[in-house]
């Protein structure tokens, strides 16, 4: 069950870059809600819009015209700073390529935000803990990323992405790396972390055979607008 109040929202949301002389119009027209609890995917091809989309809903990019709400938020209204802060502390990313520091174990990789956000070390230790037995890395937390198979070092990231207990998560083509087995387990992850830790998830793929068995709700994104 999701809450009826969106975690985030894009309201007539607008992107328009300059190509030289040329207008690009690479996100229009979009209306988009995502609640706590809710794996929302946002699917389609590569170059249709998706990872432009999710800059805008984090803060990394700002809209040309609309708006972005993040928990009632404008975020057209935050300073440098208040966008940072807002992310550090509200949301948890995950990427393609995993993004892992390669000298850092499974367990700190996932403890690092933790130290950054200056949490306690017995904090730090509990969370750190909880995140991997959550993805089922335990047994796997002193291991170095290139110890561990694909699929290992995504649910590690994801486990880093919630360590923090952000609201809000948004990942990027999080199984374009990944064989279709273990990206279906990938999306499969990410929802039972949606309901269990009640986090809002939103997923950009073009993965749309996998990714719509597992979504609670899917929005197809061409040429930059949502289509039915």
């Amino acid at each position: 069950m999701t809450d009826t109040v969106p975690l985030v929202s894009a309201k007539n949301l607008e992107r328009v870059f300059l190509l030289g002389s040329e207008q690009v119009r690479a996100i229009h027209d979009v209306d988009l809600e995502a609640h706590a609890g809710e794996l929302l995917v946002i699917s389609g091809r590569s170059g249709s819009g998706k990872t432009t989309l999710l800059n805008l809903l984090a803060g990394l990019d700002m809209a040309t015209s609309g708006t972005v709400r993040i928990d009632g938020q404008d975020l057209a209204k935050l300073s440098e700073w208040q966008l940072a802060q807002l992310r550090r502390r509200k949301i948890g990313f995950v990427f393609q390529s995993f993004g892992l520091l390669p000298l850092l174990s499974a367990y700190e990789n996932v403890e690092l935000p933790l130290r950054i956000a200056q949490w306690g070390r017995r904090e730090r230790n509990t969370r750190t803990e909880e995140c991997l037995e959550l993805v089922g890395l335990t047994d796997r937390k002193g291991h170095r990323p290139y110890e561990m198979s694909g699929g290992e070092q995504q649910r590690v990231a994801v486990a880093r992405a919630m360590a923090h207990r952000p609201g809000l998560i948004l990942a990027d083509e999080p199984t374009g790396e990944l064989d279709s087995g273990t990206g279906a387990a990938i999306f499969g992850l990410l929802r039972d972390i949606a309901e269990q830790e009640n986090v809002g998830i939103v997923v950009a793929s073009h993965d749309v055979t996998v990714s719509s068995r597992f979504a609670m709700s899917t929005l197809q994104l061409s040429d930059g607008t949502f289509v039915s």
